[in-house]
């Protein structure tokens, strides 16, 4: 078996372990991410999924170590394998059937909307505009509640280096004896500091992507007068564009989190060398201590001074991508050329529609 298909039995056994609340959204992402990961790129992505190696793949690997998991949990894999299996069937017909359509659309869409060319340029140059003057607040405001959390996390810090250099005042035997609760209160107030700030920073994405969907739904309606004859086509590239950028909120929310998790990453081992630092002899305490009182300060300082570089800017880079969507959109209904980025998104939502409507068949557990 290959490391993805080991990856893919080991994700999927966590998911359906003993748990009542399978969460099909979860499932829908291991078996897409599953089929976007066999290419390179998305070009590939559509060429393998018109072969069928991934079926005798999805058939082995969904069958394989189930003796410890829950009765569910293998009844639950022994009926994603024969789904699983036909929904890569039906991508292969349904990616070549989609593509189709989405490019006879969108050829349609331009063609109709030629004779108000500048009437739809303007109207999307509006849109990027008003989408510039939203985005703009509130990525000054994400740059600002980092700079905040980071300040007040290394306020919060800062008296455990003048505690750490007064404790080396007194007897080797008193300092090794604190140093074990010394240390677990710094990780507790690096926890805490970490934890606060993913709390701020989180309703941030919330908000952000509620403006996506007004900024689409302005557009929608901006558009429809001009489109009334095709309104189908219109509404699949919206379609198209609402899941780019939900996928960048998304994707905003999930690098705030891992910069957040990078801090503790980053922070913790601070208190992991004062426990080793007390797990040594007496006599060398002191000389082991010296270099990390002097520096905790400094240590502190630099890495939430890296944790701001990186996270302020988020909000930017975020706005950047939607406009570079609206601006992609434009390009395609003057050309009247899709890309195949398009497809594939709709084909992903349709596998998680699909992967939903079959967990919804599947009885849940019996206490």
């Amino acid at each position: 078996m290959s490391p993805k298909a080991a990856a893919l039995v080991l994700v999927l056994l966590a998911i359906s372990g003993s748990r009542a609340d399978v969460n099909p959204d979860e499932v829908a992402s291991v078996i897409w991410k599953y089929f976007t990961e066999l290419g390179s790129n998305a070009k590939d992505t559509v060429d393998q999924l018109q072969q069928t190696e991934i079926s005798k793949q999805l058939n082995t690997l969904l069958k394989s170590n189930l003796q410890s998991v829950s009765a569910y949990a293998e009844d639950l894999q022994e009926r994603l394998v024969p789904f699983a299996t036909e929904l890569q069937a039906r991508l292969a017909q349904d990616s070549q059937r989609l593509k189709e359509q989405i490019q006879r659309e969108l050829q349609e869409l331009q063609a109709k909307l030629a004779p108000y060319a500048d009437e739809v340029h303007q109207q999307i140059g509006t849109n990027i505009r008003q989408l510039q003057a939203k985005m703009s607040p509130y990525a000054e405001e994400l740059r600002s509640q980092v700079d905040r959390s980071a300040g007040e996390l290394q306020r919060a810090l800062e008296p455990y280096a003048a505690e750490l250099r007064e404790r080396l005042q007194g007897s080797a035997e008193s300092i090794q004896a604190s140093l074990s609760p010394y240390a677990d209160r710094l990780q507790q107030q690096i926890d805490g500091g970490v934890e606060s700030l993913k709390e701020r920073l989180s309703p941030m994405a919330d908000e952000l992507k509620a403006q996506v969907e007004q900024s689409v739904a302005e557009l929608r309606r901006g558009l429809s007068p001009y489109a009334q004859e095709v309104q189908d086509g219109l509404n699949r590239q919206l379609e198209s564009l609402t899941l780019q950028m939900e996928r960048a909120a998304e994707e905003l929310r999930t690098r705030l989190a891992a910069s957040s998790e990078e801090l503790r990453a980053q922070l913790s081992p601070l208190a992991r060398e004062l426990r080793e630092a007390a797990s040594g002899d007496t006599e060398s305490l002191r000389q082991r201590l010296a270099p990390l009182a002097q520096q905790l300060d400094q240590r502190v300082g630099q890495t939430l001074e890296a944790f701001r570089q990186q996270a302020a800017p988020f909000g930017e880079t975020f706005g950047k991508q939607l406009v570079q969507r609206l601006e992609e959109m434009r390009g395609k209904l003057d050309s009247g050329a899709a890309g195949v980025e398009d497809h594939l998104e709709l084909l992903e939502k349709e596998v998680r529609e699909k992967v939903a409507a079959f967990l919804s068949t599947v009885p849940p557990p019996e206490n």
